[in-house]
């Protein structure tokens, strides 16, 4: 995420010369740097103008902080006023009135919406324990319903079905009456969307948003289409009144300049970002965590929130107490590892979060993930219970058994072991040393 404008922006920061304060000659190339680097992200003009100029007049003549060198005095400007380009922090929903409380999504076609909508559903049953119902309205696209159906279903929250012969209308006033019934807490809206904006469009949605009185009035907005996404964003707030915007294939942009315009252009808030294919792919945004992932210095906050939901905390435990008393590392716990470590999306996602990724040379991280977690899982599954317990006993006639149900190499096997080898040692040396325990206790409680 944000790649190339993340290694920019590293660059930049490398050509200040250590001085006890910022001056104008000082930070003139670092500003050049930073300046051609949102160009390239396809940042709106006048949001970069507004923003290097506020950078500018906070550093020149800033004395350097005890402590801190000038390139990291001069990074710390330009973190919190990319902080404060993408807006303040924590907006969140604004849930706090009677239910049902109606969220109305809004987009072009093509920019996942109806997508956002499952994601979104999901999120606010698991997270924030509320009961939701979702519908469709867009009687536009023949599948829009019946993919709404799969994801609702799949998110675990309740569908409300209708069908193209109907209005949009009709379908809006029937769901809010079903979910007002069943009282339910939320109620999503999906709508139609079209290949541009129209007045036919912009009239079904301001006659749906009479009907309805949304609380929440969110439009998904293309990560990719860069400043061109905030500006029809903008037509739409000057129509509808928009409450905030959820930025979504946040996960292959890697220019960054959707998320840097949206807010200036727009002036609303972006409350969420979308970034991944799977349901729990979506993450409230806080303007923060981004800054300091596009200038390289991760966001282990959110890594920590992601870990504290994701791992299986009773797994983590089982396995310290089992190393607490001395008993082997086996390939069994070695599977509950890796599958962790794939619900995490893998150890290229984790380290995206982490300071140490704008380090990183350039194609790494990809090289990680082409270690692919879901074979390894495969090759463990293809032993028997005694393989796992003593791998030791695996031979070359138990290799080519493995790879031959596996679907994999005899290479592939020995490679996996040779992994298990090494993460056995480093469990013993925790395990002898008693710490292994209090660091899975500490997952997600660490500050760093």
């Amino acid at each position: 995420m944000f790649e190339a404008l993340s290694k920019k922006m590293t660059e930049a920061f490398s050509v200040i010369s250590p001085k006890s304060s910022l001056t104008e000659d000082n930070i003139q190339k670092a500003v050049t740097d930073i300046r051609v680097g949102l160009l390239e992200a396809d940042v709106a003009l006048s949001v970069i103008d507004d923003f290097i100029s506020k950078v500018k007049s906070r550093s020149v003549g800033k004395r350097i902080s005890k402590g801190l060198s000038a390139s990291q005095e001069f990074l710390k400007i330009v973190k919190e006023e990319l902080t404060n380009l993408m807006g303040e922090e924590g907006t969140g929903l604004d849930l706090a009135s009677q239910p049902p409380v109606v969220i109305l999504v809004a987009g072009l076609q093509g920019v996942g919406k109806t997508t956002t909508v499952g994601k979104l559903g999901a999120l606010l049953r698991e997270r924030e324990k509320k009961s939701v119902l979702v519908t469709s309205t867009d009687v536009q696209r023949p599948a829009a319903i019946e993919q709404l159906e799969l994801l609702a279903t799949a998110a675990g929250v309740e569908f409300f079905p209708s069908n193209p012969s109907q209005s949009p209308i009709e379908i809006a006033r029937s769901s809010l009456t079903q979910a007002k019934t069943q009282f339910k807490d939320i109620l999503i809206v999906d709508t139609a969307g079209r290949l541009s904006v129209d007045q036919e469009m912009m009239q079904e949605l301001k006659d749906m948003h009479s009907v309805l009185e949304p609380k929440e009035t969110l439009f998904v907005v293309d990560a990719l289409t860069g400043q061109d996404a905030a500006l029809t964003a903008k037509t739409f707030d000057n129509e509808l009144a928009l409450t905030g915007l959820i930025l979504s294939k946040v996960d292959s942009d890697s220019r960054g300049g959707a998320a840097l315009s949206a807010k200036a252009v727009t002036g609303k808030p972006i409350k969420f970002i979308a970034n991944g294919e799977s349901l729990d792919a979506i993450e409230y945004f806080h303007a923060e965590r981004v800054a300091s992932r596009i200038l390289g210095m991760g966001d282990v906050l959110s890594l920590i929130e992601e870990v504290e939901r994701k791992v299986d905390a009773k797994k983590a435990s089982r396995l310290a107490s089992k190393f607490k008393k001395g008993n082997k590392f086996d390939l069994e716990d070695f599977r509950d590892q890796i599958q962790q470590m794939n619900n995490l999306g893998g150890l290229g996602k984790m380290l995206e979060k982490l300071p140490i990724s704008g380090l990183m040379k350039e194609g790494a991280q990809e090289k990680i993930e082409r270690n692919k977690f879901g074979q390894m899982i495969v090759i463990i599954d293809s032993m028997t219970p005694k393989e796992r317990h003593f791998p030791d006993k695996i031979n070359g006639s138990r290799k080519r058994r493995i790879a031959s149900g596996s679907g994999t190499t005899i290479q592939d096997i020995s490679r996996l072991l040779k992994q298990f080898k090494q993460m056995q040692k480093v469990t013993k040396k925790l395990g002898k040393r008693g710490r292994l325990a209090d660091a899975m206790k500490g997952i997600g409680k660490s500050d760093f």
